[in-house]
């Protein structure tokens, strides 16, 4: 699949992410009646957000974050980057500007919520150790749950005060510096132990030398995502060595930083022609990116779809049918949920791999998955670190969201092809898009 050009769409129309729109819980997903015309301007990426809002706080002098996601999870990193010392101010373009010192934060506030963020609740601990002040993170029920041990057992050994480390809540005595060093941990249940680890790095007075031990590293993608975003910040890093980081300490740079588009949030929407009809294009894509998500055509060719590309953006139209696939998705696994939804509709078996570390996001994603397709009449089977989806007729019925963002974007697209699917909680995507629903409506209205 080369890259290939496609032509201008008279009667396209160009959605966008506005104030969220009121929505009935359970919210009732439509079914596709035509097929699809439209176009899709994503929201920035939330990973990218927020690696540039714990940079330019670390960095000396006024950084702009453009573009940044406004979500949940977004706004969190911001206000606890506020809370430790960091001015963060919204500029008249909607960027965020953040003023760094360069040297020991202040904590302003000693309570940080963290909500059911993955990227707060793992980057977070590093900055609050570099602050002079006690700072007590904590968020939802579920960020108790999600794994954080490994990451909080390696940063006390680096140096750092913590009065446990085993899950949040905890406190963070921070001294204004942290010693640094060598380290080893095993990051086989999230990526975002590596990542949260090597954003405060630079700052620690020997570096860090972090070594991963265990099991496959998940994610993968993501971490070269940090380090990429460290040295475009200026960091020195030296990951040579498979399965280690060397990063040097020194001084950031302040930055403007561009967030690009969140294509993992893709997924739904270019996931919708398969299943309606018709195409979506999404504008914005970049030509290179780290992000997981830019695997996302290949899958989609794969499972039928015929593909498109522009120098910026990508366009997935109805193809040779909706067909199974068998994919290892562990660099990938946000992309689980829709190509799960996808899977059910298919007109044979799929199976997805790789994705143990899946059971411990926002919610058991694959668990859940299976759950809710199976009461509709679907037949998914889990196996340990995936699933293996076989398509059957399903029927209507309401679906759980779980508090995932993920698993609403997934039934939204299972909900374009079955009569009488319910979403409940689908303000939940407002974690990654701050009006799904609206954008969700328009892509069909502009069928």
């Amino acid at each position: 699949m080369g890259p290939l050009s496609h032509g201008k769409r008279p009667f396209c129309q160009c959605l966008t992410f506005l104030v969220p729109t009121p929505v009935l819980d359970p919210w009732p997903a439509p079914k596709a009646v035509v097929p699809l015309h439209a176009t899709v301007r994503l929201p920035g990426s939330k990973s990218v957000t927020n690696r540039a809002l714990v940079l330019a706080a670390l960095a000396r002098g006024t950084s702009v974050v453009r573009r940044p996601l406004r979500s949940r999870d977004t706004e969190l990193m911001a206000a606890a980057l506020r809370a430790l010392g960091v001015d963060v101010t919204d500029s008249a373009e909607g960027d965020w500007v953040v003023t760094g010192t360069g040297g020991p934060l202040a904590v302003r506030s000693p309570e940080i919520d963290v909500g059911n963020a993955g990227t707060c609740a793992r980057f977070l601990p590093p900055v609050a150790a570099l602050c002079v002040g006690e700072a007590r993170l904590d968020g939802d029920p579920r960020i108790r749950e999600r794994p954080l041990a490994p990451l909080l057992v390696a940063l006390r050994t680096l140096g750092a005060d913590l009065d446990r480390v085993d899950a949040l809540p905890i406190l963070v005595r921070g001294t204004g510096a942290v010693r640094g060093g060598a380290v080893a941990l095993d990051a086989s249940q999230s990526s975002q132990f590596v990542s949260g680890l090597l954003l405060s790095a630079p700052r620690f007075e020997r570096g860090v030398v972090l070594r991963h031990e265990g099991g496959p590293l998940p994610s993968a993608p993501h971490v070269a995502m940090t380090v990429g975003a460290l040295r475009s910040a200026g960091a020195q890093v030296d990951d040579s060595v498979l399965g280690q980081w060397a990063v040097a300490p020194g001084p950031l740079l302040a930055r403007d930083a561009v967030v690009e588009p969140d294509l993992s949030t893709a997924a739904a929407y270019l996931a919708a022609p398969l299943v309606a009809g018709g195409s979506v294009t999404v504008e914005g894509w970049p030509r290179e990116t780290a992000q997981p998500g830019a695997v996302l055509p290949e899958l989609l060719a794969a499972m039928g779809a015929s593909v498109s590309r522009a120098d910026d953006s990508v366009t997935v139209s109805a193809g040779t049918g909706l067909h199974g696939l068998e994919a290892d998705l562990g660099d990938a696994p946000e992309l689980t949920t829709v190509l799960t939804a996808l899977a059910a509709l298919a007109d044979s078996p799929s199976r997805f791999t790789g994705v143990a570390h899946i059971r411990l996001q926002e919610t058991d994603r694959i668990a859940a998955l299976a759950k809710e397709l199976n009461a509709l009449g679907g037949d998914v089977e889990e196996l340990p670190g995936g699933l293996v989806v076989r398509p059957r007729r399903l029927t209507g019925g309401v679906m759980a969201s779980y508090d995932d963002h993920r698993i609403a974007m997934a039934w939204a697209v299972l909900g374009l092809g079955v009569d009488g699917v319910e979403v409940r909680d689908v303000a939940t995507t407002r974690k990654t898009v701050p009006d799904f629903v609206g954008s969700w409506s328009r892509m069909l209205l502009a069928g």
